[in-house]
């Protein structure tokens, strides 16, 4: 009878319902192999060095992002490439990651606009949508930056910094819906919302001006490549996240935004005299 059982169960012999059910069970318990996951890298896209108002020096930007393990960063400093190109240098001349893709947040006349893969400079002062089209006829990507910091308002004196609901009507390719920029909370919920209905590749960034910023928030896609990263925000196949901040990255974020304001408003005097 043992042998009449064992051969239903391995094909060799007559099989009943009860050996199929028994088959069945043994086939449930038996481990099964995990589905292969596609490799997931990071990138933080959004960041800023001392050629413009960030703390850290193009190298110490690549170095930091290298030891957080970071694949893909982008330079954006305010209006300049001239650290993204140092930093592009640096990393390429290693062979090491993190792969450093030229970019720069443009100051536009409706409010901030971040071009990645850029070869020459933008030109700020032009409109939103014409600041995007010079983006994409250098054949790069355009993304929206935190739209809802800042945004015009006629009653208020101030620069503007976020297109607001203009992200959802111009021609970007992707809009930032995590900035780890303290205090950013309300702005990112709103960002996300917007990019609910908009469609757009979601993209999570540090915004960082201190080395502790870098990775804080960060954009996860298919592959480990610059090229991974652009057919990932093309296809929409990006996810957007968030770390929290240490007690001392804190601190040291405060201290840089008192000495940010302390350096606008010499200049603003200095411009004044």
């Amino acid at each position: 009878m043992k042998a009449d059982r064992a051969s239903s169960l391995t094909g060799s012999g007559p099989a009943t319902a009860a050996d199929a059910q028994t088959q069945a069970e043994l086939d449930l318990a038996q481990p099964r192999e995990a589905a292969a996951q596609p490799e997931r890298g990071h990138a933080d896209l959004h960041m800023h060095t001392s050629f413009s108002d960030g703390w850290p020096g193009p190298v110490q930007v690549v170095r930091q992002a290298r030891q957080l393990g970071l694949a893909v960063i982008a330079v954006t400093d305010h209006d300049t490439i001239e650290g993204a190109l140092w930093a592009a240098d640096y990393a390429g001349s290693s062979g090491l990651a993190p792969e450093v893709i030229v970019g720069e947040e443009i100051s536009s006349r409706q409010g901030h606009v971040v071009g990645l893969f850029l070869k020459k400079r933008i030109r700020p002062g032009q409109s939103a949508a014409a600041t995007i089209a010079a983006i994409h006829r250098q054949g790069g990507i355009a993304f929206a930056p935190h739209p809802f910091w800042r945004t015009k308002n006629p009653s208020r004196s101030r620069r503007v910094h976020g297109v607001g609901w203009q992200a959802a009507e111009l021609d970007f390719d992707a809009i930032e819906v995590e900035n780890s920029t303290p205090g950013f909370y309300l702005f990112n919920q709103l960002a996300q919302r917007l990019n609910d209905d908009a469609g757009r590749a979601a993209l999570g960034n540090s915004d960082a001006h201190i080395l502790d910023a870098i990775g804080r928030s960060y954009t996860s896609f298919p592959g480990c490549t610059a090229l991974d990263l652009r057919l990932a925000v093309e296809g929409r196949l990006t996810q957007a996240h968030r770390r929290r901040y240490p007690a001392m990255a804190l601190v040291r974020y405060a201290a840089w935004g008192i000495e940010h304001r302390r350096l606008r408003r010499l200049a603003s005097t200095r411009r004044s005299a």
